[in-house]
């Protein structure tokens, strides 16, 4: 009976041995065999991320790039045309008005591409892109036409404390943004705390930023005459 028992269950066996490790593979075992796994999109742990996948990834980093700078030229516009509306209460509203549209470029990632954000700092700092791209283009149109008869020091103010300032209140703003808004935009969610938190703070600088410029230009402190 012994040696019946192992004629009739060698074959059984003989499919299954195992491999280096000890494991049985799926193409061993008829059973389990199917269509092999596409593996070109994957990654090994060892070597990195595939051809295929760093490719992607490139495509995604560089989208989100193109769109957080022309998203700052999108934003300055509509930042003019509302803070055109709002007449006298323009140096009021500037901040509220223009730290919501700077980031149009990340509203488009996160409603289109939210896979080409990596995560929170990621979106902060192309948030803060898209503030320093708001900002040259806003310096641009104030040395060329606001007051083209400013001198050298109201050039360099313009193109670096004003960048500066853009990219600061952007990059704050940018921590708290999320999915999430794109559902509250929908009106499926509330408002993110962490979204609303951080616009304030965004807003906040900026409006003591515009204070203290008015301030030191009113009592003489700093004169780009």
């Amino acid at each position: 009976m012994a040696g019946t028992g192992f004629i009739l269950t060698r074959p059984a066996l003989a499919g299954t041995a195992p491999r280096l490790g000890g494991a049985p593979g799926f193409a061993d075992n008829p059973r389990m065999s199917g269509p092999p796994i596409a593996t070109s999109g994957t990654s090994d742990p060892i070597a990195g991320p595939s051809p295929v996948a760093a490719a992607r990834r490139l495509r995604y980093d560089l989208l989100a790039l193109f769109l957080a700078i022309v998203g700052g030229g999108l934003g300055i516009v509509g930042a003019f045309v509302q803070e055109f509306q709002a007449g006298l209460l323009i140096f009021i509203g500037a901040p509220i008005i223009e730290e919501a549209l700077k980031p149009a470029g990340i509203y488009i990632l996160l409603i289109r591409w939210p896979q080409a954000l990596r995560g929170r700092l990621h979106t902060a700092v192309l948030a803060g892109i898209s503030g320093l791209s708001f900002g040259l283009i806003e310096s641009l149109v104030y040395i060329t036409i606001y007051y083209p008869e400013g001198g050298s020091d109201f050039v360099l103010f313009r193109f670096t404390l004003t960048p500066a300032l853009h990219f600061l209140a952007s990059f704050l703003f940018g921590l708290g943004l999320s999915r999430a808004l794109v559902d509250w935009a929908a009106g499926r969610a509330r408002l993110p705390k962490a979204t609303r938190n951080c616009y304030v703070a965004a807003v906040a600088l900026h409006a003591v930023y515009n204070t203290a410029a008015v301030l030191l230009a009113v009592t003489g402190v700093i004169d780009f005459d």
